[in-house]
């Protein structure tokens, strides 16, 4: 694309979101992609018949309208609609024992029952009642309503007679989710629980998990007839469907173009520099990478004390991986997810303490070849970088610490399949360092370890004009829903208020 208005760093879920408003505005906008697949973490690749997926694994709120999902609103602007397939359980092998545990209310209370008893169960249903208001206090604002023009207190003030009804609750949004666990859950199994499905959203635990983000996740997941989604064809169906949307408003996605540098002229970003020397302008820059690579993109001798400030910003920990191609015989009724916590009291974020696994070809036969399996394991952001920093991919110290770490894998994935070993066809594994090559993330961290208890994560705009962030590393914080959230903010501050506006009026919202 020649003379691009709007360059867009990165073509993860925060990106393409962002291209999609943009173009569907009409904004020339041109996508670039360091590597040679699109959608981050989202990505999906092939080998010998078999889809693997490499990051995100649980959908929801994207196949109905309406939607509280970001995603699922800007897939809705774009034209787009992607075939899902419902389902509500997963595994969980917990120190407890064995169980299927899925969303819906009914269905949970069951598992409490068999679990904790009774009193737990009345415990549960006193705590839901509690996070009913303060979720639906969070979704009274939709995200995309936001942003960081003096447009969204007049956005607030026009649904102030809805909002009106939640401002008990409001108070609970900007805290940490662990505070309201602690005054209304006391039964330890519940805490637990609780405090795993912080850590699988933000890499964080209880009491660092933003409480409005945990809020809005109950209330879709614990209603009567909640269900889970999982995109036919993988998580990449999701990428295409973006796509499809940025290519149907003229923008456009360019592969293999790692950015070296973002051009900056009297504190203004004008454009940026590939790594083979082609120089690009554009009148905005929007990167969507983490803040730590973006500030690598940034000359040294600009806005030293926001880059000081902000280089010092936590990492959450990395991740492990095994991605499996396995004989699928005699193995009717195999769990799409299965969630394995070793020890509870050593802490949710400990080392691997907690691996998830995602067979989705359970669901989607057309993940795999005829009577094959796929199987994406990984440890959810618990996998310290200093094991990793000093060692060379292809080396036999790598190698042999890559077999010892994931090691870890075998234990939950034999419960599953006792034989796994017989049947494995393909087997591949991953360390922070196949995460940072292939996600572009810093030390192959999850995202910032920015905790709720300290405050909200950074808006989308830095000191530098025309320079925009969007994805994990900026507000609403990590997750699809978050990270959509925040393209959508990123293009609506460069789009302003009337496109803002116009697009809640044509959605609804």
């Amino acid at each position: 694309m020649k003379n691009p208005e709007v360059i867009v760093i990165g073509s993860g879920i925060g990106g393409l979101c962002c291209a999609g408003l943009l173009a569907k505005a009409g904004k020339k906008v041109l996508i670039l992609e360091a590597h040679s697949k699109p959608g981050g973490a989202a990505h999906g690749f092939q080998k010998d018949g078999y889809t693997f997926e490499s990051g995100p694994s649980l959908w929801s709120g994207i196949g109905t309208w309406p939607t509280t999902n970001p995603l699922g609103q800007v897939l809705k602007a774009l034209n787009q609609k992607v075939e899902l397939i419902k389902y509500q359980d997963w595994n969980v092998q917990i120190p407890e024992g064995d169980y299927t545990i899925g969303v819906g209310d009914k269905r949970f209370l069951d598992q409490i029952n068999s679990i904790s008893g009774n009193d737990a169960i009345k415990e549960w249903e006193h705590f839901i009642q509690v996070i009913k208001p303060i979720g639906a206090a969070a979704n009274a604002i939709p995200l995309i309503a936001l942003n960081q023009n003096k447009e969204t207190i007049f956005q607030l003030l026009r649904r102030s007679k809805t909002l009106v009804t939640h401002l008990k609750s409001f108070k609970y949004l900007g805290g940490a989710f662990g505070n309201l666990v602690d005054e209304h859950l006391k039964e330890p199994f519940l805490r637990n629980w609780v405090d795993l499905l912080c850590f699988l959203i933000s890499g964080l635990s209880k009491d660092e998990t933003n409480a409005a983000a945990m809020a809005t996740l109950f209330d879709d997941w614990f209603k009567p007839d909640a269900y889970l989604e999982y995109p036919k064809g993988g998580s990449e169906s999701i990428v295409k469907a973006l796509l499809n949307g940025i290519y149907s408003f003229g923008g456009k996605l360019q592969l293999n173009s790692k950015v070296s540098q973002i051009i900056i002229k009297r504190n203004k970003a004008i454009g940026i520099e590939l790594k083979n020397g082609e120089k690009i302008l554009a009148d905005h820059i929007v990167s969507n990478a983490d803040i730590w690579n973006t500030l690598d993109l940034i000359p040294k001798e600009i806005s030293q004390k926001w880059r000081e400030e902000r280089s010092t910003t936590p990492k959450c920990k990395s991740f492990l991986h095994v991605h499996l191609g396995f004989n699928a015989e005699g193995l009717e009724n195999i769990p799409l997810h299965s969630i394995w916590v070793d020890d509870w009291s050593k802490g949710i974020t400990t080392e691997r303490n907690v691996v998830v696994l995602s067979i989705p070809s359970a669901l989607d036969p057309t993940m795999s070849p005829p009577n094959k399996h796929i199987l994406h394991g990984y440890t959810p952001a618990n996998e310290p970088w200093e094991i990793w920093k000093n060692l060379k991919i292809g080396t036999e110290e790598y190698e042999r610490t890559k077999e010892e770490r994931c090691s870890v894998f075998w234990k939950p994935i034999k419960k599953l399949v006792p034989d796994i070993e017989e049947r494995i066809e393909i087997k591949m594994l991953g360390t922070p360092l196949t995460h940072q090559r292939y996600l572009n993330t810093k030390h192959g961290s999850y995202g910032p370890a920015l905790s709720a208890a300290e405050g909200l994560f950074p808006g989308n705009k830095t000191p530098i004009k025309n320079l925009l962030m969007c994805g994990s590393s900026t507000f609403p914080g990590i997750g699809i829903p978050p990270v959509a959230a925040s393209g959508a903010m990123a293009a609506t501050t460069i789009l302003g208020s009337k496109f803002q506006r116009d697009l809640i009026k044509e959605l609804d919202i």
